[in-house]
């Protein structure tokens, strides 16, 4: 049986090592390269980053399986057993152009069941941490169980790119929802959206395509901070696929879902 107590506060020394580690690369020249389209980019913090998660957990917890974005872990195809599923840098086009708003996303998942999530805000030094059962926190400070919020006063988090003509989803139910809303942001980071879902800086969040390591360690915060996480038609995420990805505070979930998503 996982030790869950030695694993989270091992967990917690490796963000800090890695945080401290891409903060120290701000003044270096980065190396960036691209994957699936000119947009979709990847650097040597990236691939380091996950390297080094890697080599400790195999190192620490060998008999884990490792699902990373950057392709240095394992093939999974089931979810049996210990599984980590890791973002090492998500929003890397921020990273590269900003140096902000990126976050280090780690999920834990036991047998399809979420157990432990991190995203660490590292320019803000935030560590949004979860574990099943036990509430959300960030930093030391625990989140308060989210509340109901009326769509007109809702702040919500989606890219205009789910606003426009897409293959997706009828924009126009999305459109309606966007002038209905009280606001709308768009901060690049899938984890860091899921991380304001959870401390109420974001009332909902919907997108189009998450990958499993963008939304492991947010799923199992929203969750422990009296969210919702489905897809945007209300069922189960798939955790070994790419999902659209709908996330809310309890009532408003309901509203949206009933009336733009439907």
């Amino acid at each position: 049986m996982a030790n869950w107590t030695k694993i989270d506060q091992t967990v917690k020394r490796w963000i800090q090592e890695a945080g401290t580690n891409i903060r120290a690369s701000f003044t270096n020249s980065l190396t960036i390269q691209t994957k699936s389209n000119p947009n979709d980019l990847v650097t040597n913090v990236d691939q380091e980053t996950e390297r080094f998660f890697i080599e400790n957990i195999r190192s620490h917890f060998p008999d884990h399986r490792i699902l990373g974005e950057e392709g240095q872990g394992d093939q999974i195809k089931s979810l049996d057993g210990v599984i980590w599923m890791i973002d090492p840098i998500d929003g890397t086009m921020n990273f590269v152009h900003q140096q902000r708003n990126f976050a280090i996303s780690i999920g834990i998942y036991e047998d399809g069941i979420g157990q432990l999530g991190y995203i660490y805000d590292i320019v803000h030094d935030e560590l949004y941490h979860a574990r099943k059962g036990q509430g959300a926190w960030m930093n030391d400070t625990p989140l308060q169980k989210l509340e109901q919020v009326p769509v007109e006063t809702a702040i919500l988090g989606i890219s205009a790119t789910w606003l426009i003509n897409n293959r997706h989803f009828d924009q126009n139910k999305l459109i309606q929802l966007a002038k209905d809303v009280r606001g709308v942001r768009s901060y690049g980071s899938a984890a860091l959206e899921l991380a304001y879902i959870a401390s109420g800086r974001l009332s909902a969040y919907i997108t189009m395509r998450n990958a499993p390591w963008d939304f492991a360690g947010g799923k199992i915060i929203v969750e422990e901070a009296g969210g919702i996480v489905s897809t945007i038609s209300g069922e189960e995420i798939d955790m070994l696929s790419i999902n659209p990805v709908f996330a809310a505070a309890p009532g408003l979930y309901e509203d949206i879902l009933k009336k733009y998503l439907s």
